[in-house]
C-alpha cells in the first residue's frame, strides 16, 4: 500500500506541484502583452464571434506578419465549456482569459509531464525529482508555459519531440518538430536540423528512412497550416514561410532591437535557468549519455545567436533539456553529500537553489506591475460603472493596447471601445471619447482621473531587501471635460 502512494505521489504530486504554480501566476498576473496579442485576440473571437470572421480582430489589425490559427483553435476547443459556463453566469471575460491561459498551461504542463517521464525510465526518480525542482523554482518557464505565445505553442510539440527522442522514437521527434516549425515557428528548424544531423552520424536513422517517414508530415503539416490559414486569412497563405523571409531573409527582425552574440549565454539563461545554469555543464560532464541530448539543444541556441534580434521566449523550448542536464548534476551532488570533499558542493547547490527561489519571487512582482494598462482598465470599470451615462466610449492607445488590454478584458454595453491608430493629441478634445487611456499624462480637453505605475527598473541596494522595485506612472485614464458625469466621480492619483 505504501509503495502504491508513493508512486502515485510520484506519478501525479509533481504535475499537481507545477500546475499550481502555473495556475497562481494566471490568477494574479491574467493580462497580456503584445507579443501574445495575436493568439488571444483569436481565441477570443473564435469563442465569441465564431463564424462571424468579419468580426475577427486581426482583419482590422492584422500586426506586422501573419500567424496561424491552428494553435488558437485547439485551445479554444478545449476552454470552450469554461467559456461557455462564463457567458452563462454573465460573468466578466477576463474570466474567460483566464480560462483559456489554464488550458494552454495544461496543454504545456502534459507534454511536459510526458518528457519528465521519459526522463524517469532512462535517469531514475531522483532526477525526475530534481527537475521538478529546478522548473518549480524557475519564474519563467512556468509563467510563461500559459501566455498565447507562438514559441510556447512550439514548445509543447517540442516537449513531446523530446519524449519520444529518449523513447527511442527517433522519426516521431522528427515529425514532431517538422509539425512546430511548419506550424507554430518556423525557427524550431534550427533544433531540426542539429538533431536529424546527429541521428544520422550516429546511425540511429538513415536518410532514405528519414525522407520516407518524415516527407509526408511535412506536406500535411504544411497542407493544414495553408488550409486554416488561407481561409481565415482570406488570402493564400502559409503563415510560418512569411515569417521566414521576414526575420531571416529580410532580417527586419532587428527594427524591434538587437542584443550582442552572447546574449543568450550571459542573459537570458542566466535568468532563465538561474540555479540550474552552472550546473548543466557539470551534468555533461558526470553523465556522458547527456551530451548526444544537450549537442542539438545547444546548436540550436548558437545557430539562433547569428540572429540580431534577441528575446528569451526564443530559446524557451531549450529549458526542458537543459534542466535535465542539471537535474542530473544536482543528484549527483546530492547522493555524495555524505563524502567530505562534496559537502561543500551541497552547500553551494542548496544556497543556489534558495537564490532561485527568492529571484524567482523579484521576477514575479516586476512582472505583476508590468501590465498597467489591464489595471487602468479593471479600475475604469470599477469607477466608470458609477456614472450616469447611456454609453461610455473608452479610447485604447498603441501602448495601452500592448500593455496588458486585450479584447477579453472588455466589457459589455453600455462600454464601446476603440483602438483607432493615427489620433494626435490635439484631435482628442474635438472627438466624443468619454475616456482615454492613454500613456500621456495631459490631453487637451480631457482631466487625468487616475493613473496606474508599472514596473521601470530593479535597483540593488545595501540593507534589506537588497533589490528594490522601481515603479513609475505609465498609464493615465483621461476623462472627457465636456461630461460632468465623468468629472464628477472620486478618482485616487492625478488631480
Amino acid at each position: 500500500m505504501t509503495s502504491k502512494r508513493c508512486q502515485f505521489l510520484r506519478l501525479f504530486g509533481y504535475d499537481l506541484v507545477l500546475g499550481s504554480i502555473a495556475a497562481f501566476y494566471v490568477f494574479t498576473v491574467p493580462y497580456t502583452k503584445v507579443e501574445e496579442s495575436f493568439n488571444v485576440q483569436a481565441m477570443h473571437d473564435i469563442l465569441y464571434h465564431q463564424h462571424h470572421l468579419d468580426n475577427y480582430d486581426h482583419l482590422e489589425f492584422p500586426g506586422v506578419v501573419p500567424r496561424t490559427f491552428i494553435g488558437a483553435f485547439l485551445v479554444s476547443m478545449l476552454a470552450s465549456p469554461l467559456v461557455f459556463a462564463i457567458s452563462f453566469l454573465q460573468l466578466p471575460k477576463i474570466y474567460a482569459l483566464i480560462g483559456v491561459r489554464l488550458a494552454l498551461g495544461g496543454i504545456v504542463l502534459y507534454t511536459l509531464r510526458f518528457f519528465r517521464i521519459q526522463v524517469r525510465d532512462k535517469f531514475g526518480h531522483q532526477v525526475e525529482a530534481f527537475f521538478v525542482i529546478l522548473t518549480a523554482i524557475q519564474f519563467h518557464l512556468l509563467f510563461y508555459c500559459s501566455r498565447a505565445l507562438p514559441n510556447i505553442l512550439a514548445m509543447s510539440v517540442v516537449n513531446v519531440a523530446y519524449g519520444y527522442w529518449f523513447r527511442g522514437n527517433f522519426y516521431a521527434a522528427l515529425n514532431s518538430l517538422i509539425f512546430a516549425t511548419a506550424v507554430f515557428r518556423c525557427d524550431m528548424v534550427l533544433l531540426l536540423c542539429p538533431l536529424a544531423l546527429e541521428l544520422l552520424l550516429t546511425k540511429r536513422i538513415s536518410l532514405r528512412g528519414a525522407i520516407k517517414y518524415c516527407s509526408g508530415v511535412a506536406l500535411l503539416s504544411i497542407g493544414l497550416s495553408v488550409l486554416v490559414d488561407s481561409m481565415m486569412w482570406r488570402k493564400l497563405l502559409w503563415p510560418e514561410f512569411e515569417i521566414f523571409w521576414f526575420n531571416s531573409v529580410l532580417n527586419r527582425s532587428s527594427e524591434w532591437g538587437t542584443h550582442s552574440l552572447h546574449w543568450y549565454f550571459s542573459s537570458a539563461l542566466p535568468r532563465s535557468l538561474l540555479a540550474a545554469y552552472p550546473l548543466v555543464l557539470f551534468g555533461v560532464v558526470l553523465d556522458r549519455r547527456l551530451l548526444l541530448y544537450v549537442f542539438p539543444v545547444f546548436s540550436f541556441i548558437l545557430l539562433y545567436s547569428k540572429l540580431p534580434h534577441k528575446e528569451l521566449r526564443f530559446i524557451i523550448s531549450s529549458v526542458p533539456m537543459l534542466n535535465l542536464s542539471a537535474a542530473v548534476a544536482a543528484n549527483r551532488i546530492y547522493n555524495n553529500r555524505k563524502k567530505t570533499t562534496w559537502k561543500f558542493l551541497n552547500l553551494v547547490m542548496l544556497g543556489s537553489f534558495l537564490i532561485s527561489l527568492g529571484s524567482t519571487f523579484v521576477f514575479f512582482l516586476a512582472s505583476y506591475n508590468n501590465y498597467p494598462s489591464g489595471h487602468a482598465l479593471k479600475a475604469l470599470h470599477q469607477t466608470g460603472q458609477l456614472a450616469d451615462m447611456d454609453e461610455k466610449l473608452v479610447h485604447i492607445d498603441t501602448f495601452s493596447a500592448m500593455s496588458g488590454i486585450s479584447r477579453f478584458c472588455e466589457n459589455d454595453y453600455p462600454w464601446r471601445y476603440s483602438k483607432e491608430e493615427g489620433i494626435s493629441l490635439n484631435e482628442f478634445r474635438d472627438r466624443n471619447f468619454t475616456y482615454l487611456i492613454s500613456e500621456h499624462s495631459a490631453i487637451d480637453g480631457f482631466k487625468c482621473l487616475y493613473f496606474v505605475n508599472g514596473f521601470s527598473r530593479a535597483r540593488l541596494q545595501l540593507g534589506f531587501p537588497p533589490i528594490i522595485l522601481v515603479k513609475v506612472p505609465k498609464v493615465y485614464i483621461h476623462g472627457n471635460t465636456k461630461l460632468k458625469d465623468a468629472m464628477q466621480l472620486k478618482w485616487p492619483g492625478c488631480s
